[in-house]
């Protein structure tokens, strides 16, 4: 029998982490990832997993520990925020060009300055081309459902890239909400004991992160970008095979009464689920908009985006981070140079809001939708500026 409870998503994601049967978890508590890492150092120290928790002193301690532990071959996992990840900035870059296949919990938080512990995109944005294949997420079940997906994708021996899982820290991370728990049984048959392709051991000489000269570095890059493209249907591979196990089914963009829309939300993580209700309001009041998520944001689905919008006029792109000095938002601008050789192709409006936790309504999608359709809005704008 299937069994269903209500608990914070913090201690969802602990607890598929911990049916993940990892091997070590290093962190460094921050706001609003702590929970997590608290969980399961609760799981370690009561014998429910038996693994290595390693406090460490920084988050660029806990991806580096993590970077020699999956070398060595251990199934390894960390988490962690916003001044976080800046911190691990060096070590993220490192992981993905050493090809290891880790998981990490991105919680997403507003990167200072101003201080803020709230949640936007701006950690996230910070390392889009870090090399890493990079998930969103947007409710409890997709959180706990997707530690397993993801060292699904990263452990393929076609793939070995470590994955990023980001959800929205607050607005998601500390919210109570029901998931559907999986027996250990059911997961190991999703994900067997890791086996690692490479590993280092002193019996077998192998060499990880190697000095690489001007002769050979062009190709090194060239190379981890054609591993990160080639892991897409690998990764559809990995979605189809937990559908088939579990009922849930995940796409790299997933689609909310788009077959006739001409206006077409797009967002990455929880607040897709009010632009969702203010879609569902627009259309009782007759007009055709339609919400596409975007949860493959690395590599991106160029070609599943495209058919998902045929026909429409206009897409909102809501950014929750600026690129500073820009022409938009960086989904936006990723968006628009997607569509740039397509003969038709739809107006692409660039809405950055929920900056710093600021809420955004089912009222606010619906203005930014009237501003969109009356010809009144600009291709680029901060949505929501007082005073």
């Amino acid at each position: 029998m299937k069994k269903r409870v209500g608990m914070e998503v913090s201690f969802a994601a602990a607890e598929a982490v911990k049916l993940c049967n990892v091997d070590v978890v290093a962190a460094y508590p921050i706001t609003p990832q702590t929970h997590i890492v608290e969980r399961l150092s609760e799981y370690v120290a009561n014998g429910e997993l038996d693994a290595e928790f390693v406090p460490v002193e920084s988050e660029h301690s806990a991806l580096s520990l993590c970077v020699g532990s999956q070398a060595a071959g251990a199934r390894s996992f960390t988490c962690t925020s916003s001044q976080g990840l800046a911190l691990m900035n060096e070590i993220v870059y490192i992981t993905s060009s050493m090809r290891l296949p880790m998981v990490m919990m991105l919680v997403n938080r507003s990167l200072s300055g101003p201080l803020s512990i709230w949640n936007d995109h701006s950690d996230v944005m910070s390392i889009r081309d870090c090399g890493w294949i990079q998930l969103f997420v947007k409710n409890s079940q997709e959180v706990f459902d997707h530690a397993f997906i993801a060292y699904k994708i990263a452990e393929d021996h076609n793939v070995l890239l470590p994955v990023i899982i980001n959800f929205d820290g607050f607005i998601l991370s500390h919210m109570f909400e029901s998931v559907e728990l999986m027996e250990p049984d059911v997961v190991q048959q999703y994900l067997p004991p890791y086996e690692p392709k490479y590993a280092l051991h002193p019996d077998r000489a192998l060499t990880m992160g190697t000095y690489g000269m001007p002769a050979v570095f062009t190709e090194a890059k060239k190379a981890q970008d054609e591993a990160l493209l080639a892991s897409y249907p690998h990764i559809l591979e990995a979605w189809k095979a937990w559908g088939d196990l579990s009922g849930r089914h995940y796409h790299p963009v997933e689609e909310f009464l788009t077959k006739d829309a001409e206006t077409i939300f797009v967002t990455l993580g929880s607040f897709g689920e009010t632009a969702g209700e203010a879609v569902k309001a627009l259309r009782e009041k007759g007009h055709k908009a339609g919400l596409l998520h975007l949860r493959l944001w690395r590599p991106f689905p160029f070609d599943a985006f495209c058919q998902a919008i045929q026909g429409a006029r206009n897409l909102i792109v809501i950014d929750r981070a600026v690129s500073f000095g820009g022409p938009g938002g960086p989904v936006a601008s990723e968006i628009r140079s997607a569509l740039y050789n397509k003969e038709k192709r739809p107006g692409v409006y660039s809405m950055i809001a929920g900056l710093g936790g600021r809420d955004v309504t089912v009222r606010d999608y619906m203005q930014m939708f009237e501003s969109v359709t009356a010809g009144k809005a600009s291709a680029y704008e901060i949505f929501g500026v007082r005073g």
